[in-house]
């Protein structure tokens, strides 16, 4: 059984840097891609970032750059670092796995919430 638990989020002001930890239990990584999804208020969720099984990587236009995803498979632990954090990056923030490909995401944690505010 997939088990996902997001760690990280906080309250901070606009320009500020952030991480992100998702710890997963049952994942097996060799055939699974992981993912961050954000739901803004009011919103419909939207992809952040994914890293598949190869190790690829893909992210949504809107971070420009700013984040960045990784995987330490040693420690189980699925990583977001985000630089040059907005207003409109306020969301809740989720973890999330799925088979390798990125096509579909089916199994997620409970979120962590980031608040970027001045």
């Amino acid at each position: 059984q997939v088990q996902l638990t997001e760690f990280g989020g906080e309250s901070l002001q606009p320009g500020g840097s952030l991480t992100l930890s998702c710890v997963a239990s049952g994942v097996t990584y060799s055939t699974s891609c992981m993912g961050w999804v954000l739901q803004a208020p009011g919103k419909e969720r939207e992809g952040v970032a994914a890293i598949d099984s190869d190790g690829t990587t893909r992210y949504s236009d809107f971070m420009k750059g700013r984040f960045r995803i990784s995987l330490d498979t040693a420690k189980n632990t699925l990583y977001l670092q985000m630089n040059d954090l907005k207003t409109e990056d306020t969301a809740m923030y989720f973890c999330a796995t799925g088979p390798a490909g990125c096509n579909a995401l089916d199994a997620w944690g409970k979120g962590t919430q980031v608040i970027v505010s001045s």
